[in-house]
């Protein structure tokens, strides 16, 4: 289960928040951006990052979530604005 995600707003899987990227959320100060996304979003970033096959993959893939949440104007390497 994503706590972050209100579950009623996505009719596809939805994917859970595992505890290690709860963990990176918090430690680079950026849970609160990452609760402010939509919740398609959120659960599309954990979607793809869980999808990865090896684990450099998935690193990068974290560190690119991290950054966007971080920088705030990406999302997937697309131009993203807050609402």
């Amino acid at each position: 289960m994503n706590p972050y995600i209100n579950e009623s707003n996505l009719t596809r899987e939805i994917y859970p928040l595992p505890d290690d990227i709860h963990v990176l959320l918090k430690n680079y100060d950026v849970l609160e951006a990452y609760k402010r996304r939509p919740d398609f979003q959120k659960n599309d970033y954990i979607g793809w990052i869980g999808r990865a096959k090896r684990k450099e993959t998935r690193e990068k893939r974290i560190n690119q979530m991290l950054t966007e949440l971080k920088e705030g104007n990406k999302y997937m390497n697309m131009d993203y604005t807050e609402k």
